[in-house]
C-alpha cells in the first residue's frame, strides 16, 4: 500500500533534515541529488521546513553558474537545546548542546555520600540549571540521563537498586518538576556508552557488538542488528554477577561481590597491580579515596602500557597486563559463548586505558577458549562516553519530535 501524501512529505522532510544535519549547509540542488527527490519536491521540502522554523538559509554556494549563487540552507541550531547528564553514585556532570550537537556548556560536581538524600538532589538539579542558565539554552527540549542501575523497559524509569543512594531514583521527577517544559529520559549508563561508541568511537560500523564496561564496575551492552537489546526486566548485560572462577564464592542477588566485578572492577584491577608491585605517581590509598577507584586504576593500567613499550619493557607491567586480560578474557568470552558478537569493545576508563596493548591480549586469550572469531577492540571515548551516548539519545529524541514538521 503506498503511502499517504502526508506521510510521503514527512519521509521526504525527515531525509533531508538528516542529510543537512550530517553533511551541513546545502543547496537545494545538492538535496535534489543526495535525496533523488524531484526538483518540485526538494522546493516544496525547503519552503515547508523553512516555514516551521526548522532550516534557514545560511549562506551562498560557491560555485559559478547563471545567475545568483544557490542559497545554502542549514539546520537552525537553536531551534532547541539538548542536556546530557552522567550520574554516578559520588558525582554529576552535565553538558547543554545545541540541536547540531554543538556543547555550550558544561560541568561537573562531586556529591558526598553523607548529604542526605535532599542535600544531594538539590546539588544535582542545581547544577543542571546553572550548566542550562549558562549555555542560554532557552528552549531546553530534552534531558538524557545515563545512570547505573536498571532501567524498567515499559516504564523507562530507573529501579529499585540495591547500593545506589535514593537521590538517583527521585533526580527524574526533580528534574521535570524544575524544568517542566522539557523532556526528562534516563538510560543504562553502559548503554548510553555502546550508542556513543558505535555512533563515533570504535564499534563506528558495527550493527552487532558488546560492548563490556571496565570502570568503578562492571557492566555490558548488547547491539544485536543495529538494535540495543534490554532484556525482559532492562537487566540485560549485568555482568558483574556472572559467576566467574578464581573469586571467593558466588554473587548473590543483593550483590555482586563474588562475581565478575571482583576481578575486572577498579578496586581489583589496583589490587592487581599491586600484587605485581606496580604504582603509578601519586597513585595510593590516600589518592583512591580522593579521586575515587576508577581514575587510579586506569592510570595504573595506561601506566603499565607505557612501561611495555620501548627497547627495555618492564616485566612487571608486562605481567599485569597479561593476568587483567585473562580476568577480562572470561568476561568476554562468556558473552562470546552465548551472543555471538563477533565483536567486543572494551569500554570505560580502564578499558580505554589498556588501548590496543589490552585488548589484543585479551584478543588471544579468547581465541584460545572459543572457536567463534571475535575482534576485541578498545573503547575510544573512556568515561565520557556515557556524556556523549546522553547526548545522542536526547538529540535523536528531539530530532524525531521535531522533524516531523506540522501538515499544511
Amino acid at each position: 500500500m503506498p503511502a499517504s501524501p502526508s506521510t510521503a512529505r514527512a519521509i521526504n522532510d525527515r531525509l533531508a533534515l538528516r542529510l543537512l544535519q550530517q553533511q551541513g549547509p546545502l543547496t537545494a540542488g545538492q538535496l535534489k541529488q543526495l535525496t533523488g527527490l524531484s526538483r518540485p519536491t526538494v522546493a516544496d521540502l525547503v519552503e515547508r521546513l523553512t516555514a516551521s522554523g526548522l532550516i534557514a538559509v545560511v549562506g551562498e554556494s560557491g560555485e559559478q553558474r547563471r545567475g545568483p549563487n544557490a542559497r545554502l540552507y542549514g539546520i537552525v541550531a537553536d531551534r532547541a537545546h539538548l542536556a546530557a547528564l552522567d550520574v554516578r553514585t559520588d558525582s554529576v556532570s552535565v553538558i547543554v548542546a545545541d540541536l547540531l550537537g554543538r556543547e555550550l556548556a558544561a560541568e561537573s560536581v562531586p556529591i558526598g555520600g553523607d548529604a542526605g538524600t535532599g542535600p544531594a538532589l538539590e546539588q544535582a538539579v542545581g547544577v543542571v540549571e546553572r550548566v542550562v542558565k549558562e549555555a542560554g539554552a532557552e528552549r531546553l527540549h530534552t534531558v538524557g540521563i545515563g545512570a547505573p542501575g536498571l532501567i524498567d523497559p515499559v516504564s523507562g524509569e530507573l529501579r529499585d537498586s540495591t547500593g545506589l543512594p535514593e537521590w538517583h531514583r527521585r533526580l527524574v521527577a526533580a528534574l521535570q518538576e524544575r524544568l517542566p517544559r522539557a523532556r526528562v529520559i534516563v538510560e543504562n549508563e553502559t548503554n548510553l556508552a555502546a550508542l556513543a561508541e558505535q555512533r563515533d568511537g570504535a564499534a563506528r560500523g558495527r550493527d552487532t557488538f558488546v560492548l563490556l564496561w571496565l570502570g568503578h564496575g562492571t557492566g555490558a551492552a548488547v547491539v544485536l542488528d543495529g538494535v540495543l537489546r534490554r532484556g525482559a526486566s532492562g537487566g540485560t548485560g549485568e555482568i558483574g554477577f556472572l559467576p566467574v572462577p578464581g573469586t571467593e564464592g558466588l554473587p548473590s542477588a543483593t550483590g555482586c561481590a563474588d562475581g565478575f566485578h571482583s576481578l575486572a572492577g577498579a578496586a581489583a584491577v589496583t589490587e592487581l597491580a599491586a600484587r605485581h608491585g606496580l604504582s603509578a605517581d601519586g597513585t595510593g590509598s590516600d589518592r583512591a579515596e580522593e579521586t575515587g577507584a576508577e581514575p587510579v586504576a586506569a592510570e595504573l593500567v595506561r601506566a603499565a602500557v607505557r612501561a611495555t613499550a620501548g627497547a627495555a619493557p618492564s616485566a612487571a607491567a608486562s605481567s599485569f597486563l597479561d593476568a587483567l586480560a585473562g580476568r577480562v578474557a572470561l568476561g568476554v568470552a562468556s558473552v562470546v559463548a552465548v551472543l555471538d558478537p563477533g565483536c567486543v569493545v572494551l569500554g570505560g576508563e580502564i578499558g580505554q586505558a589498556g588501548g590496543d596493548v589490552l585488548a589484543a591480549r585479551v584478543a588471544e586469550r579468547v581465541a584460545r577458549m572459543s572457536p567463534l572469531p571475535t575482534e576485541v577492540r578498545a573503547g575510544t571515548l573512556g568515561g565520557r562516553a556515557v556524556l556523549r551516548g546522553a547526548l545522542v539519545t536526547a538529540r535523536d529524541r528531539a530530532q524525531d519530535d521535531l522533524f516531523a514538521p506540522p501538515e499544511r
